[in-house]
């Protein structure tokens, strides 16, 4: 598919295969992945809890992996999943999909704007900790630091809109840098492994290796998330589409090996006052430099600064690959919605260089704050990831499935309904409180969840307010998702505040025990049921407040979603009259050429996307209606030509009847109608030949079927339906004129 790559668009083929492996593995691995590989995976799972629990979400994403591949091959595209999910499912579905896609590459996004100074930090201690400062949320936000992220974000983003060799470039040499680099440092480790250090534990204590398994299963799709961001390229690739399958798979798997040897390499050393690996990961949030990053600590314990170095080289590489990636995804996503005016449509411009620089500026205009918040608030943002890729993921699978059915593709409908299965469980293990033995997100994540479900129905809202064509509010589907999402967000929300206030409250318990030993005073069983109570009433304010917050929210999702639905009556009922005047005809009472018109169009679409396989098209034409109004007037024909549609009407009961000239009718057969096309095509043959010697209404009428692969739209149908026409018109009055 080389050429067929080039975008009608203006976009310009500029991303070799390598490029596209390079992005899907920079995008998918960043700073973050050093610290979670140790404080979430082996602190929780231990060594081999993380090994399999790794592969099997590999197992997983590879079912991701096929129907990412599908949904490219099949609809190569600026927007990705959004607009896929848009073509098979509908706007509703592809707002929703653009949504969380948005939400989930503006938290990578930030995360790696704010790992540039924790980067200076780690490499060049005090240095850029000058100006201003004050701390949010417990983390020092210096004047120096945030402006070094400002000028990261303005360079990055002023390079991404000026030329595309240059991310390009950037992207594969920080890529192989990494792979390598990383590689040759956790290989030499493990040989060089010294024996005094142990590998164990290799579960945690406290749950079953089955359920630590899961854990980190359950989180996998926060492992890979932005290795398919390269779906957003596929108008700009230089080679066949076809070749994704295989870049993807590599990506995958890759992907899958650096996290391994990340946690090997993590484990295989330790600081001699910690007993194990276990002990030391849990305090490496209290240590500094080095001894902070456990891996970094073990290549300078078995290569010395040499292997320092070159991780330090590997992680500024990745960095620089997220950034570049992450940004040129998302200005593709918001150039796709500019262009179908779901955002504003300067987003949808290029400019001389074929790049969506309105897109880039918007982006970088939005970023250059969020250095000021702090990398603990961007902590909580990013933890939005784990939620925002299963829904990513689902959605994608969803569409797959529908296409794949409509298609007739068994594999890709299998690996559909399975993609979509695998990620529904997910989502339920990260919404239900109490499914998983662990915290997988923050507490702060899912009020921010919550809150950018609740903007999402008011942007659809206003989606919806605004759509003249109709477009929006058509499934309630949309609706109900984003309010189950508030739901059972803010349950779980509820749930670990309650739970952080029983666990406050046993400290005060504990520490009241002990300052309070047991004495024989009278009074002393009455201040200790004094000071219980008084837990419990924290316990259960605490409860209540945040039960009222959630409720509260949830209600105004609620408010919107009625509103949404109201709004979408009305405007369909102003817009359904409009519409039945402008696309009917007066005469007859069945659809005029201009629905016809809307309704070619929309089929176009369907073939496009592989959503239809088979209709045919009928083509009528009312025989001896210019002898009727010369000899009878133009009343008697007006009668013929609804006599003739009345009959029309009558054979093809089941399919919409278009008058498309004076007297010239189309019929579009689908369903039943196509499954009986002969015989129903016989009936009008039948009856005219019948009305030939009576006063009734004769047609002559041709048939065309669509032919896939060879119709890329309906016009050649209609065409050949339309010359058969013809045909049977000349044998029509040929007979006629034997007859009398």
């Amino acid at each position: 598919m080389g050429e067929n790559n080039r975008s009608a668009t203006g976009l310009r083929p500029a991303f070799s295969p390598l490029g596209i492996w390079a992005f899907s593995i920079g995008t998918s691995i960043g700073w973050g992945s050093f610290i979670v590989t140790c404080n979430t995976y082996l602190q929780k799972s231990g060594l081999l809890g993380t090994v399999f629990g790794l592969l099997i979400g590999m197992a997983v994403i590879l079912v991701i992996t096929w129907n990412l591949q599908y949904m490219i091959r099949q609809s190569p595209g600026a927007g990705g999943i959004y607009t896929f999910e848009k073509k098979v499912s509908g706007s509703d579905f592809g707002f929703l999909a653009a949504w969380f896609v948005l939400l989930t590459y503006m938290a990578i996004l930030w995360a790696n704007i704010t790992s540039v100074p924790l980067f200076a930090r780690f490499f060049l201690g005090n240095t850029f900790r000058f100006g201003f400062h004050y701390s949010i949320f417990g983390y020092e936000v210096w004047m120096g630091e945030a402006l070094l992220s400002i000028c990261a974000v303005v360079l990055i983003g002023l390079l991404c809109a000026r030329s595309l060799r240059i991310p390009h470039a950037v992207t594969v040499a920080g890529s192989v840098i990494f792979a390598l680099g990383f590689t040759v440092c956790a290989v030499l480790a493990a040989l060089r492994h010294n024996g005094a250090l142990s590998y164990e534990p290799f579960y945690t204590a406290g749950s079953a290796p089955f359920a630590q398994i899961v854990r980190i299963a359950a989180i996998s799709p926060w492992a890979f998330i932005g290795f398919e961001n390269i779906a957003h390229f596929s108008e700009e690739y230089r080679f066949p589409v076809k070749k994704v399958k295989g870049i993807l798979i590599c990506s995958v798997i890759i992907t899958t090996l650096l996290y391994l040897l990340l946690s090997l390499l993590s484990v295989s050393a330790y600081p001699p006052e910690y007993a194990s690996w276990l002990d030391y990961v849990e305090d490496m949030g209290n240590l500094d430099g080095i001894r902070a990053v456990p891996a970094f600590f073990a290549a300078d314990y078995y290569l010395g600064k040499a292997g320092v170095a070159v991780l330090m080289l590997s992680l500024f590489g990745v960095i620089l690959t997220s950034l570049f990636g992450n940004m040129l995804a998302l200005s593709r996503l918001l150039f796709a919605a500019g262009r179908d005016r779901e955002a504003p449509e300067s987003l949808g411009r290029l400019n001389a260089h074929g790049i969506p620089s309105n897109a880039i500026r918007l982006i970088v205009i939005v970023s250059v704050f969020i250095p000021f918040l702090g990398r603990t608030a961007i902590g909580w943002i990013v933890d939005v990831t784990t939620l925002g890729a299963t829904i990513i993921y689902g959605l994608l699978s969803h569409a797959v499935f529908r296409h794949a059915k409509l298609a007739g593709n068994t594999a890709e409908k299998v690996t559909g309904m399975l993609g979509f299965l695998l990620m529904l469980v997910f989502l339920l293990l990260l919404l239900i409180p109490g499914l998983l033995p662990f915290d997988a997100m923050a507490t702060e994540s899912y009020f921010l969840f919550i809150v950018w479900a609740v903007v999402g129905l008011g942007y659809f809202r206003h989606l919806v307010r605004r759509d003249s064509r109709r477009q929006y509010g058509s499934s309630i589907v949309v609706w109900v998702i984003l309010l189950l999402l508030v739901l059972f967000a803010s349950m779980m929300w509820v749930s670990r505040e309650t739970e952080s206030a029983t666990q406050n409250a046993m400290s005060e318990i504990y520490a009241y025990h002990q300052t309070h030993p047991t004495v024989t005073r009278p009074d002393a069983d009455a201040d200790t049921l004094v000071f219980l109570h008084k837990q419990a009433e924290r316990i259960q304010r605490t409860n209540a407040l945040f039960t009222i917050v959630s409720f509260g929210l949830f209600f105004l999702s609620t408010a919107i979603m009625l509103n949404n639905y109201r709004d979408t009556r009305l405007l369909g009922q102003q817009l359904s009259a409009a519409e039945r005047s402008a696309t009917t005809d007066q005469l007859t009472g069945v659809k005029n050429r201009l629905s016809y018109a809307q309704f070619e169009e929309a089929l176009n679409d369907r073939i496009e996307s592989g959503g239809v396989s088979a209709f045919a098209v009928v083509v009528c034409d009312v025989n001896g209606l210019k002898h009727v109004n010369d000899n009878q007037g133009h009343s008697a024909g007006d009668t013929c030509i609804r006599n003739a549609c009345a009959l029309i009407c009558k054979v093809f009961k089941r399919s919409p009847v278009f008058r498309i000239g004076g007297d010239e009718f189309a019929v579009l057969l689908e369903g039943d109608d196509y499954d009986n096309r002969a015989t129903l095509l016989e009936q009008i043959a039948a009856q005219a030949h019948q009305n030939m010697t009576t006063a009734g209404a004769t047609l002559s009428a041709g048939m065309s079927e669509y032919i896939p692969g060879q119709d890329d739209c309906v016009h050649p149908v209609f065409t050949r339906a339309d010359r058969q026409m013809y045909r049977n018109k000349n044998a029509f009055k040929a007979e006629k004129a034997r007859l009398s």
